[in-house]
This record gives C-alpha cells, structure tokens and sequence, in this order.
C-alpha cells in the first residue's frame, strides 16, 4: 500500500483561482484572469472545449476585464506589481502585444464604459486631479478625448451611459457610507435621490433605455434596494426592498426585459431576475456561496465566477437561468480532497453593549487539531469574513488551527447603521467585540484561555497590533500582515483621492488628536510582550511600507522579538505563487514554534 504524505504548504498554495473573466460576444471564447504560471495572466478558453491558452506574458493582475461588443478586442487594467496604478489596455482575442489605451505613468485609470461599436472609451483618471479625478470620452479611432467632468470635493466617476449617449451618469463618493449620483443631461445635472442631508450610498446604476435609469441605493432606509429614475418625468421611485437583503450588483437583459440582482445579509450571496413588465421576482440558483462576478449575455446564458469556503475561484455557466450549472475551470486544490477541507459554522454572540455579532467559526477536525485557535479580525473595515475560500485558512486548519472570523462592528453586508459604527471609533468598539468574541468562545468550551494566537491584515492588521498592545494576555504570538500602526501617519500616507474619506471614515488628525493617540496601535508599545511577525509589501499604496517600518524599528529598540518580512514586488496583498509560499511557509513555522 503507497502512502502519501500530508500535505505541506506549498500544495495548498498551488491552487490555482480565476481573478477575471469575460465572455466573447459570439460565446466562442472564454478570457480569464489566472495564475496557471505562478503568475497573473490572461488566458483563453475557446467554448466548448475548455482548454486553456496563454494571451499575456505580463504577470501582473488585472483590475477590469471586458470584451468589446464587437469581439474585435478585449480591454484590461494592469498595474505594476501591486502599486495600483492601474494602465489601459487594447488586446488582441489571439493574445500578444498589449496595446495602451490610456497610459499615464504614476496614474491610476479607472474603465467606465467602452462603447457598443468599440470606438469610443469613458473613464476616469488621478491624472490632472489626484485628490477627486477627472472623466474623459476618448476616441480611440482619432485619438481625440474630452473632458466630461472635473471632480471637485469628492473623488467623482462615470458610472453609466446611455444607449445613445445621450446621458449619463456619474458617482461622487464622499465614503464607504456616503455617495451620490447625478445624471448628466445636456447641460442638466440632476440627482438620483430626492435632497437629504441623511447619509445614504447610490452604486452599480444602469440604463434600460434613454430615460430609465436604474441603480441600488439605500436612500432613507438601512439596506440597499432597487430604485428607479425616469429621466422625462425627472422622478424618484423605490423599485423593490427586501428583508434581510442588501443588494451589491445588478446586470440589465434586454433581450428578456429583466434585471438581474445580487444580494446578500451576511455571508452568502443570492441571485435574483426581475421582470421588468410583469414585476415578477424570482430567485435564481447559484452553483457557489459567494459570486464575485456575473454576465448575462444576449442569449440568456449566465455566467458566474464564484467560491465556496472549501473551492476556490472557479467560472461557471447556466443556459437555463440556474436550473443547473456547468463548471467550466475546475480549479482544486491539488492532493487535497474535499473530506479534508473545512466548512465554518455560522455563530452569533451578544458584544458588551448588547449588538448582535455575526462570526465565523472554522473548527479544525478532530484527528488534525493542536487545540488552538487563530483570531483573524477581518480588512476593511467595511468589508466582511464570507463563506469563501481561503488557501491561508484551509492549510491552517490542516496544521491543526482552528479560525474564529468575527464580522465586527462597521462590517458590510449588514446595513448601513453597522456598517457606519466603525467611522470614527477604529479601535474601541471592534476592539470590543473582537474580545467578547474570545470570551464566548472559552465560556462554550471552543478554546482555552492560554491556546489563542491572532492574526490579520490591512484593518485586521491593524487591530492585531492594537489587540496585543492593548491585551496581549489573551495571546500566545502575533501576525501582523501590512497593517496601520499610527493612525496620523497612516491618514497622511493613503492614496490622493481616499484622503477626501479619512475624516468621516477615521477622524480628524487636529480635531481628534486625543482620539488618535488612543487608538493608535503604536501608543501601546509597552503591551507588545509576545513573539511577532510582521508582513509588507513594498509597493503597497494604502498602507504603506512606513507603517511597518516604524513599529518593527520601535519594538526592536525595545528589543522585542519581533520577524519582519518586506516584499519587494507585491502591494496589499500576495499575487505570486513564490511570494505566497514563502510567507506562508514563514508564518506557519513562526505560529508553530509557539503552541
């Protein structure tokens, strides 16, 4: 009998996962964003045969992908590296050379719409307007491009354009929480929802025709809906609201009149197909927990790219509106089956004011686990822990950890009120309901008190130096992955156009000083006492190299025992394979040598 080993790090990190697709118009072929080389890049899939083929040598991710109504080419947004300063791109359905759009070195372009007959791009840019963009038409035929919009007070985006252009419509967000819309009409402007000086969000708009207009908003209510603007009467009208959903996406048919939304409340999504005529709503399947992207093309056939907690990226088509599904990537973890991966359990416990916490709890199997739990407070921080996959998770749980992913307080996905209970308290409530979590879990018998460990990135970086410094006798070591350590600092040091933000989405550096010091991981050196590891990239752009930096430099002074990794060729987050094995492989030796 031949028997394997178990399987290490590297394996569960040559899992290979769909960043991007698109679909060509005549469904032939099939353009995904993947890593099949160690690295990102464009790939084709000509349907049905479903092998795939390389288009791009770049190796770098990319941001936006769309095919040209025309099947005459494909337009991508690559980066450099993870700088995200992201360049537009022309290529050919054969591969090859790629082709500048729009290019500005040092600039970030962010695609809006490109024209049914391939000839004419909308998109916004940092260039001229760092701090709120500027929106520009470009003829891609003469090379000729005009200046729509010049944002002003808040970082401002097309967001959609009328079949003819006649119209369209632009976004100026002011935060996470806080963005409205206008239509832009002749030398009209007006806006989606009726004046209000309550905050509310207006995303993912769309046109049904030159004067319906239909976007998500949760104007006047605590969850996102379906609403409406009929451009000739110049009205307002909510479309359809539902309990417990939030909606996040909408595609418009116009073959069958419908409109597609995607919803959620918590961590799974669903899928839904509105008729415009008769009103009718009706749930659509979906082959996956989570749908990161949906097309419905002209035919009716929908395609998805989604994850489960146990599968990783994968697309997937349906010809008869989710009756069934046909996976059309495939991608596994290789050696790995499915009886040795792990779904997480759904909890809910009190915090210390009383609010409801939703979390997140992937227990290791019986016959793996160390009796140890990882507490991994999630990015954002109005952001989520969802039913999706995780290769991190996934070879942790294999090494015996067990997960507790608490979606705290200012997390999405949950209505507009918790989600806006992180904008100026960064670090006491979270903070709060991170320890409550910890509390629920040794008082049910999930841990005990001396097995915790803690780990996180971005936010959850953040609030993993702050947690140690602030309560480091619940842990037994510390993994900081590109996370804010001095709030000052960090809110001086973030993108041009987020800086509009900071205020209403940290606080004040003047008005709030006393608040940022209290809330600044780096005030409580002193608490740092247990091993650390921090993570960094160094091209990343919105916490920048610095904020690692000055807490390693700092500890170190002190002569803590703290690992420092900088990658040279990443941002805020792991996009090669090698890149990922090696910190992986670091963090898992450095968790192990403390349990």
């Amino acid at each position: 009998m031949v028997k394997f080993d178990k399987p290490d790090v590297e394996q569960f990190f040559q899992t290979l996962t769909v960043e991007n697709f698109t679909v060509s118009p005549d469904e032939k072929q099939l353009v995904i964003s993947t890593n099949l080389n160690g690295h990102f890049n464009l790939w084709g899939m000509d349907l049905p045969n479903q092998f795939p083929y390389p288009l791009t040598f770049n190796n770098q991710s990319v941001d936006f992908l769309t095919y040209a109504e025309t099947g005459e080419f494909i337009v991508a947004g690559f980066d450099k590296d993870g700088d995200e300063n992201t360049q537009i791109y022309a290529l050919s359905p054969q591969g090859g050379k790629l082709i500048p759009l729009r290019s500005n070195e040092g600039e970030r372009h962010f695609l809006s719409y490109l024209t049914k007959d391939g000839k004419r791009l909308y998109y916004s840019t940092t260039a001229g307007n760092a701090s709120f963009l500027n929106s520009y038409l470009y003829d891609i035929e003469t090379g000729e491009e005009k200046l729509l919009l010049e944002g002003n007070t808040a970082p401002t985006s097309i967001g959609a354009v009328s079949p003819d252009e006649k119209s369209f419509v632009s976004s100026k967000q002011f935060g996470n929480t806080y963005s409205l819309a206008y239509v832009h009409v002749e030398e009209e402007t007006i806006l989606l929802t009726p004046e209000t000086e309550e905050q509310h969000t207006v995303t993912d708009m769309l046109y049904t025709s030159e004067s319906e207009i239909y976007f998500l908003t949760n104007y006047n209510s605590d969850l996102t809906y379906l609403a409406k603007f009929d451009l000739e009467a110049k009205a307002f009208k909510k479309v359809i609201d539902m309990d417990k959903e939030d909606f996040s996406g909408i595609k418009f048919s116009k073959e069958k009149q419908s409109i597609y939304l995607l919803g959620s409340y918590g961590v799974e999504d669903r899928l839904y197909e509105y008729h415009l005529k008769s009103g009718e709503l009706k749930k659509v399947k979906t082959p996956t927990s989570v749908v990161e992207k949906f097309i419905v093309m002209p035919t009716g056939n929908l395609y998805i790219k989604g994850r489960t907690s146990t599968r990783p990226n994968n697309v997937f088509i349906s010809r008869n509106n989710g009756e069934s599904w046909e996976e059309l990537t495939q991608f596994r973890i290789p050696g790995v089956s499915d009886e040795m991966l792990v779904e997480p359990t759904i909890i809910t416990y009190p915090s210390f004011d009383g609010l409801e916490i939703e979390a997140l709890l992937f227990k290791a199997k019986e016959e793996y686990s160390n009796g140890h739990v990882i507490l991994w407070p999630h990015g954002g921080p109005q952001s989520l822990e969802r039913k999706w996959f995780r290769s991190m998770f996934q070879f942790l749980l294999n090494r015996g950890y067990s997960i507790f992913a608490p979606n705290l307080r200012g997390s999405s996905n949950y209505g507009l009120k918790f989600m806006k209970l992180v904008e100026g308290d960064w670090g006491h409530g979270p903070r709060l309901d991170n320890l409550e979590g910890l509390e629920w879990l040794i008082k049910e018998g999930f841990v005990d008190r001396d097995k915790i460990l803690l780990l996180g990135g971005s936010y959850g970086g953040y609030m993993s130096l702050l947690l140690h410094g602030r309560h480091a006798e619940y842990f037994k070591a510390v993994v900081d992955i590109f996370g804010p350590s001095n709030l000052f600092s960090f809110v001086d040091s973030v993108p041009e156009f987020w800086k509009s933000y900071m205020i209403q989405w940290v606080g004040d550096p003047v008005k709030d000083k006393e608040k940022f010091i209290e809330d600044s991981p780096i005030t409580y050196l002193d608490g740092m006492t247990k091993p650390m590891l921090v993570i960094q990239g160094a091209n990343d752009p919105r916490v920048v190299q610095k904020e690692s930096d000055q807490i390693v430099a700092a500890l170190k002074e002190k002569g803590r025992d703290v690992e420092y990794m900088v990658l040279p060729d990443e941002g805020h987050g792991f996009s090669k394979k090698q890149n990922e094995i090696l910190v992986y492989g670091k963090m898992l030796e450095f968790l192990d040598r403390y349990i």
